[in-house]
This record gives structure tokens, C-alpha cells and sequence, in this order.
């Protein structure tokens, strides 16, 4: 291997970190608030890639019809439950905004999307399409499961994976989409030619990076956020709620794996379980970071994209066994090193 080989490897390892730094982040996050392993995070990152692709073709993708059937059934049974019950008014109003947004977000799909967007429009429509799926996916599998084991919510998580993948491959084909760079510019640095994409991949990765720590260090939510994942018996006895902070969780997973599709669909074909691999990559991450940290969580990431950039060099054909065997061994040293004890 010379030095050009070298340099080009670690910029496509930075890339790929960048992308798995993003789901790790969303899987300890996850983990943190609700104790849930989120085997599906992967399949966000698909959707989301799909979904755009879906706009950016001048198609009104099927994740509209999703997103609108279950804020209309979820809604359906708030304001149900509101009637049985005499439920305050502000849980009506609160259900029909929420039908009233997915309307007014499957209007401007349903207007804009067949005669083609631009990345501009379609990169939002994407997001709002896509972020209302995770509080949908958390009230109907895991909401009333709350208090149950890990091992329990692991199982739950994995029968979701498994639905997801499957009405993915329902509502985008076996056929896999590449959506078209954000830019074409490219310079030479050395030996090394930088693509604008990679830029903009590394760049907008650290930048929701900042944006989740500006947000959990300095917003109410995120600070609640934080109460919860460190103590969640004491933030329930202060007042914040373990079923507001699970669907604001799924929704940032949602927003954070959306964002990652985004971000990769133009350096790799997306296929409607391509997801899977990114997740669990970004699981292996989490887990050099403990499920628990977030910046160790982010080294694990840069370690694991360069890891697989240079195994792809040196042995192509078990790249992804290196990646998952890089485990092992974090597995054990925290076997040992950390104090076990039994699950309440």
C-alpha cells in the first residue's frame, strides 16, 4: 500500500464514520431514555434514503401513506379514549393536530412530488414525511410494554425490524435507488480526489452532532431527556413523563436515521434492507461506547468506518467479519470490568 492508497482509504473510512457516528448516536440515545436496543434504527436510515429518492423521481412514496394511516388510527384512539373517558380537551386538540399535520404534509407530497423536486424541497418533505414515524412505531410495539425487561424489549425490537424490512420491501421494490450528489464539484488535495459529497457527508454529520448536544445541554426537552436516561424513577417523581420522553426519543431516531439516508444515498445503492448493515455497525459503535456514551460512541463509529475502509483493501471478502469481530473483544473487557447485577 502506498501513500495515495492510504489517503483515499481514510477518506472513505471518515465517510462511512461520519454515517455510523449518526446511528450509534440515535441507538444510545435510544437505549439511554427507554432501554430498548433498536434493531429497526437501520431501517430509517432506508426509508428515509427511499423516501427521498421516491421525491426526487416524482414519486409520492408510500412512506406518506404510512405516516398518514397511523397518525389517523393513533389519533382515532386518543380522542376515543378522550370520549370514554373525559379526557381534557387539550388531548382532542392534540390529536387532531396531529391529523391535521399529516394531511398537510401528504397535500404537498401528494401535489409536489409527481412532476419532480428539487433536493432543496425534497430533503424537508423527507424529514416531516419521515420523523412522525418513530413516536408511531414507539406507541404501538413498545409504549405498552414500558416496564418490561431488556431481554423482553429486545425481542419486540427485533419482530419490528423484521415487519419494517418487509414493508419496505412492499413499498419500495427489491430495486435499489442512488440519488444524484448534492453537488458535483471535486478538487484534488494531493493524491486524495475530494468529492463535494464527502464534504458535505462529514460536515452536516458533525454539524446534528453539535445540534444534539446544543440541544440536550441547553433546551428543557433535552435536559429532561437527559433526567430520564440518567435516573428514571427520580425523573418520573419530578414530573417528566417516561412516555412523552420514549416518543420524543423515536422521534429523534427517526430524524437522525432519516438524516443519515440522506446523507449516504448518493455514495452507496440503497435497497430496501440496506439499513440492517448500517445499524448494526452503528451498534457495534455504540457498544465500544457502552450504549451509554456519546462521544465514546463517536470514536467507536470513526474506528469501525476506518476499520472496514482498510479491511476492504486488505481483505475484501470478510470486511464485515472484522467490523463485527471488533466486538468481541470490547464485549469481554467490559465483561470484566464492569459490576454486574441483577435486572429489577
Amino acid at each position: 500500500m502506498n501513500i495515495d492508497i492510504f489517503l483515499i482509504l481514510a477518506q472513505d473510512g471518515l465517510v462511512n464514520a461520519a454515517v455510523y457516528a449518526l446511528a450509534a448516536i440515535a441507538l444510545v440515545l435510544v437505549y439511554a431514555v427507554t432501554r430498548i436496543v433498536f434493531v429497526p434504527q437501520g431501517e430509517f436510515v432506508a426509508y428515509g434514503a427511499l423516501t427521498f429518492a421516491g421525491l426526487l423521481a416524482g414519486v409520492v412514496p408510500m412512506t406518506v401513506w404510512l405516516m398518514l394511516a397511523g397518525s389517523v388510527l393513533l389519533s382515532t384512539v386518543d380522542i376515543w379514549k378522550a370520549y370514554r373517558g373525559g379526557v381534557p380537551s387539550k388531548v382532542l386538540g392534540k390529536a387532531l393536530s396531529e391529523i391535521l399535520y399529516a394531511l398537510a404534509v401528504a397535500f404537498v407530497a401528494w401535489r409536489f412530488a409527481p412532476g419532480g423536486m428539487s433536493q432543496l424541497l425534497a430533503i424537508p418533505l423527507t424529514l416531516a414525511i419521515m420523523i412522525p414515524l418513530g413516536p408511531q412505531i414507539y406507541r404501538l410495539a413498545f409504549e405498552p410494554i414500558a416496564g418490561a425487561s431488556v431481554l423482553m424489549l429486545l425481542i419486540v425490537a427485533t419482530a419490528v425490524h423484521f415487519v419494517m424490512v418487509g414493508v419496505g420491501l412492499l413499498a419500495f421494490g427489491a430495486e435499489g435507488s442512488r440519488n444524484p450528489p448534492v453537488a458535483d464539484f471535486s478538487m484534488n488535495w494531493g493524491p486524495v480526489l475530494v468529492t463535494a459529497q464527502s464534504v458535505w457527508v462529514i460536515v452536516a454529520s458533525l454539524a446534528g452532532i453539535v445540534a444534539l448536544w446544543l440541544f440536550f445541554g441547553f433546551t428543557l426537552r433535552g435536559r429532561a431527556l437527559r433526567a430520564v436516561a440518567v435516573n428514571r424513577i427520580g425523573a418520573k417523581l419530578v414530573g417528566i413523563r417516561g412516555k412523552h420522553a420514549g416518543r420524543l426519543t423515536f422521534a429523534l431516531a427517526a430524524a437522525i436515521g432519516t438524516s443519515c439516508g440522506i446523507l449516504i444515498s448518493p455514495v452507496t445503492t440503497i435497497y430496501y434492507d440496506t439499513g440492517f448493515l448500517i445499524g448494526l455497525k452503528g451498534f457495534v459503535a455504540a457498544i465500544i461506547g457502552g450504549l451509554a456514551s456519546y462521544p465514546l460512541a463517536a470514536v467507536g463509529a470513526l474506528l469501525v468506518g476506518i476499520l472496514e475502509s482498510y479491511s476492504s483493501f486488505w481483505a475484501s471478502a470478510y470486511k464485515e467479519v472484522i467490523v463485527f469481530t471488533l466486538i468481541i473483544p470490547v464485549l469481554l473487557w467490559r465483561s470484566l470490568r464492569g459490576i454486574h447485577f441483577e435486572e429489577e
